[in-house]
């Protein structure tokens, strides 16, 4: 069994100069950037999103800032509790949540809206990482040491998927699966599974997904059929990002933004705009970033001791690298479009 480092107590300053600070500059840039965009999608003002862009994502980055003051054991303590709170939020959802857009993902806590779904991509990758970190390392494959990961993932996924979220549902399962699979399980098993699980993708297509979001697996295949419909969004996106062309529009200069052709510019088609404004040496440059800081994150778990902080830092670096992949090839025409937003805010791994 791996030990931690922190046995022995560590100064603040020496915590802090153990940070990957080269990380921390990158997740400042990605930052920047996001409240750059939004301040050109204002038609140059810091209403109505930048500014709250920048003050939610200045207390996100001392939060995580203080956050690596924490030791590892602290969130060993804390990975069942946060499981099983971040769960009972996600059950309250459907009781007593509030519906916006004709789903119910939200919860009105005094002056705070939360959608429980969001700290519970955490509290799956801190629970599965606190269970195979007691697990040992010849059980992982076995029957009774894959019901309790099964069902880690399956509760929430099951709560988030009823709101509906699919595009939540599709991330939740994706991160707890590759923990799994980084915990060791056989490949015999993986193998095993993957026909059944693609049956039963297939049949979840066929005869599991409401109306709406059947539409939009038939409007990916083919936009055109309905383009001022369902085939709406990733038109407009395609539009944006061909016409910025190598170096693009030039910032505040996007058409297919400042006349509002895209809905949820500010969140789900950011990269679309940057596309149109920057053009292909801007969309890269920021791709480069994401690649980055993934490439650090993954360093970074790799480079741990620990099984439990190892699969926490390689889950938490699966859901950021998930989030860029699928809003990126949604926003491209390469996936059917789901509520996926492009993240530009601060990554906690220490």
């Amino acid at each position: 069994m791996a030990v931690f480092r922190d046995s022995v107590p560590r100064t603040i300053p020496a915590k802090l100069l153990e940070i990957n600070w080269s990380l921390v500059l990158l997740l400042g840039l990605l930052g920047m950037a996001g409240a750059g965009m939004l301040y050109s999608l204002a038609g140059g003002s810091w209403s109505p999103w930048a500014n709250d862009h920048a003050l939610r994502f200045g207390v996100a980055f001392v939060a995580m800032l203080v956050i690596a003051m924490f030791p590892p054991r602290f969130w060993m303590g804390v990975a069942y509790p946060a499981y099983m709170g971040a769960l009972v939020l996600l059950a309250l959802v459907p009781v007593i949540g509030v519906e916006v857009n004709f789903s119910q993902r939200w919860l009105d806590i005094g002056p705070l809206r939360l959608q429980p779904s969001e700290p519970m991509k955490i509290a799956v990758a801190l629970a599965l990482a606190r269970y195979y970190h007691d697990l040992p390392l010849d059980k992982v494959s076995n029957l009774g040491g894959m019901i309790v990961p099964a069902a880690l993932i399956g509760m929430p996924a099951a709560l988030i998927a009823y709101q509906p979220d699919l595009g939540t549902t599709i991330l939740l399962v994706a991160t707890g699966g590759a923990i799994i699979f980084l915990a060791g399980l056989s490949w015999k098993i993986i193998i095993g599974a993957a026909v059944p699980a693609i049956s039963g993708a297939i049949a979840f297509v066929a005869y599991g997904l409401q109306d709406y979001q059947r539409e939009r697996v038939f409007c990916f295949l083919d936009p055109w059929q309905d383009p001022t419909g369902c085939g709406y969004q990733s038109i407009q996106a395609t539009i944006a990002l061909g016409s910025g062309g190598l170096t693009g529009k030039g910032f505040m200069e996007g058409t297919q933004s400042q006349l509002d052709f895209l809905p949820e510019k500010q969140t789900d088609f950011i990269f679309t705009i940057l596309g149109e404004e920057f053009g292909f040496v801007g969309s890269i440059a920021i791709l480069a970033v994401y690649a980055l800081i993934i490439a650090q994150s993954i360093g970074i778990a790799t480079s741990c001791k620990s099984v439990f902080l190892r699969l926490v830092s390689m889950g938490v670096a699966t859901t950021f690298a998930l989030y860029v992949m699928i809003n990126v090839a949604m926003v491209s025409g390469m996936l059917p479009v789901v509520g996926v937003p492009l993240t530009m805010a601060t990554l906690i791994i220490t």
